[in-house]
């Protein structure tokens, strides 16, 4: 995969350890993600998050990428490859600078994304959605992602 061409508008890099500053400082901003999904974010917990795999997968097919205007640390999103099965993306952890929502700026990312994963020949892109989180049900929903399972979360997915 090549994450420069995850985003036409933002520059796309992979983030590290040397980034836990800038994703600390975008995370912990974001008080009605961690109302819904304790407990609050820890420079520990990104170092985790980072290294974190699903059962199965390796760190080939782990992208935990940061999307940047100028300087400006716009989104974070962890997206594993081929997971649960092939040709399914999987979005672990998809996070907006708050200065940057409610302008477009995340649909147009998701968007742009969906754009190169299908031209990569992936058929799907799968989130799970906290259960009673407003907000991010509904970003999902209108991004044309639908509910295909609940348990601990919401289940959505995209055709693509």
């Amino acid at each position: 995969m090549e994450i420069n061409n995850l985003s036409k508008t933002f520059h796309v890099r992979k983030l590290d350890k040397d980034d836990v500053e800038l994703i600390y400082d975008l995370s912990c901003k974001n008080h009605i993600f961690y109302r819904y999904h304790p407990p609050f974010v820890t420079r520990e917990s990104i170092l985790e998050d980072m290294e974190a795999l699903p059962p199965g997968k390796s760190y080939d097919d782990k992208f935990y990428v940061g999307f940047f205007e100028n300087e400006s640390l716009v989104a974070i999103m962890d997206l594993i490859l081929d997971y649960p099965i092939k040709k399914i993306a999987f979005i672990g952890l998809f996070m907006t600078n708050i200065q940057y929502q409610h302008k477009g700026i995340s649909s147009k990312i998701i968007s742009e994304i969906t754009m190169y994963l299908k031209s990569s020949g992936y058929k799907k892109i799968r989130i799970g959605v906290d259960k009673g989180n407003p907000q991010s049900y509904s970003f999902w929903y209108k991004n044309n992602f639908n509910a295909i399972s609940e348990d601990k979360y919401i289940l959505m997915e995209l055709e693509i």
